[in-house]
């Protein structure tokens, strides 16, 4: 930790990174929401929050702001994405910070979540001049088909606390350029460095200079709040990200009214270390993907299948690893793995272990780490859990760093463990046999949106289309074709004959 960090509080610094980022002190002072730092356990704000009233007011004017921005051309909708990554990159380190300081990362985490922000700003507006529709065959002389893409509407976005601003940036980019307004409602544990992001944005529209008011909103709050946008009509795309359970709640309330559902839910990922893997590559695979983010991640490793030939060769020094890595505050040099977000966080993760050895686990890890922060500040080492089967609370995501452990004879048998959970959303294998890679790439293979070999399922980049299958919601944000979920499409043919033929050879004459 540098000296100036030394001297500061959590709560100092928090203060001062508010205001360099251009946050009023009125937004996070004074309210009923209170804000503690994961870091210290320390009270950082008292934010105010959103009414019914005022939510419902935001979704307006972002209804009236879609009419005007959705006439206004897509590359000219570029440079307000454009105008926005400029303004990221000079806030990076300030945001990153404060992502810290109120998420739990360490800092090459923090800053790389806004490097996530910019990359996708830089993603979108090259696709602000490439909205493309296709020209299609028809069967009638004279006539052309084809497909043109519209804009869609308001966008809500409702994020969790483990990416508090990436996943708005993700949505948020996408939508403006593709003409859609967006208002969002992030976690009530993270509001922050959505006021810091919200102070950024208006920065870029200000440069702008006429962009239409309530283009982008905000909304504080809890539960109640995100209900709000659900239920709106005049939102007819909603992305939520979260667990299961809230999409249960989520999926329905849209589906109810026609509304159109991007939904990143539960991950209960796994890989496969096979015979044949680099061991070296594979442990530092692990390493990250399994501790990371203190296991806060949705792509975060879960679970591992290890080859019996194998086993006793990576297991062992896996779980030196796990013993050695450093744990404490993420602003200290050399820390690896920061804290859990907050005391239900470390419940959980107790509860499982303690299922864990019921079942005859042995458990690496896995203990609170005190005398950091406060007795509100909630830090564990990393547990590594061997199973003797695939059963009890491995079938289940716990959001904390539990890595489960099980061996595996067969391809065909470690496929089958891996797809049998709830969740779809990564997995990877470890393999230098072609084809282990093409079986486990193959439709015969991993169930999950996101299918690596040998890098881990955490730590996706923004250029593929990020997200899952079966209980993870089936819903795709970032790159590849993802803005197709911004925007409606409409099939256009144009007769420029003097006939009327119509489709399939039917006849319908009226005679002169």
């Amino acid at each position: 930790m540098s000296e100036a960090q030394a001297i500061l509080s959590v709560p100092t610094e928090v203060e001062q990174l508010l205001q360099r980022l251009g946050v009023p002190r009125t937004a996070y002072t004074g309210g009923e929401l209170t804000v503690r730092s994961p870091v210290s356990g320390e009270v950082i704000a008292q934010v105010p929050q959103t009414t019914a009233v005022e939510a419902t007011g935001a979704i307006g004017r972002a209804h009236e702001a879609f009419k005007a921005w959705r006439n206004v051309p897509a590359p000219r909708r570029g440079e307000l994405v454009r105008l926005l990554g400029e303004e990221l990159r000079a806030a990076k380190r300030d945001l990153g910070h404060l992502v810290t300081l109120e998420a739990g990362k360490i800092p090459s985490e923090g800053a790389g979540e806004v490097q996530e922000m910019i990359d996708i700003c830089d993603f979108a507006v090259g696709l602000s001049r490439q909205l493309y529709g296709l020209t299609l065959a028809t069967e009638r002389a004279e006539h052309r088909m084809m497909e043109t893409w519209h804009p869609l509407g308001v966008c809500g976005v409702i994020s969790a606390f483990n990416f508090p601003v990436a996943v708005w940036s993700w949505n948020a980019a996408l939508a403006l350029v593709c003409g859609d307004s967006v208002v969002w409602k992030p976690s009530e544990k993270t509001p922050l460095t959505a006021l810091a992001v919200h102070a950024i944005a208006q920065r870029a529209i200000e440069r702008f200079g006429d962009a239409p008011e309530g283009l982008l909103g905000l909304l504080l709050g809890q539960r109640d709040i995100g209900e709000v946008l659900v239920d709106d009509h005049r939102v007819p795309i909603l992305s939520a990200t979260g667990s299961t359970a809230m999409g249960r709640q989520v999926g329905p309330k849209l589906a109810a009214r026609f509304a159109r559902a991007i939904l990143e839910l539960g991950g209960n990922n796994a890989a496969i270390v096979t015979p044949s893997a680099d061991l070296d590559l594979t442990l530092r695979g692990i390493a990250f993907s399994a501790m990371g983010t203190a296991g806060q991640r949705c792509t975060t490793l879960r679970r591992l299948f290890v080859h019996d030939s194998v086993y006793d060769q990576i297991v062992p020094k896996l779980a030196k690893v796990y013993g050695n890595v450093q744990v404490g505050d993420p602003r200290e040099a050399g820390t690896l793995v920061g804290p859990l977000i907050d005391r239900a966080a470390f419940d959980g993760m107790q509860k499982a272990l303690s299922e864990s050895r019921e079942l005859g686990a042995k458990v690496h890890g896995g203990s609170r780490v005190d005398g950091i922060g406060t007795q509100d500040a909630y830090y564990v080492r990393p547990a590594l859990v061997e199973l003797k089967s695939h059963d009890g609370p491995v079938l289940r995501e716990t959001f904390a760093p539990i890595l489960y452990v099980v061996r595996y004879s067969t391809l065909d048998e470690a496929i089958e463990w891996h797809n049998a959970v709830g969740a779809g959303l990564s997995s990877s294998i470890f393999t230098l046999n072609v084809r282990e890679a093409e079986r486990f790439m193959s439709s015969a293979g991993s169930d999950c949106g996101i299918a690596n070999v040998n890098i881990g399922p955490s730590g996706a980049e923004i250029g593929g289309a990020f997200g899952g299958e079966k209980e993870t919601g089936g819903g795709r944000e970032a790159g590849s074709d993802s803005w197709k979920a911004y925007m409606r499409r409409a099939t256009n043919t144009i007769n420029y004959s003097t006939a009327l033929p119509l489709a399939q050879g039917v006849t319908f004459d009226i005679g002169d």
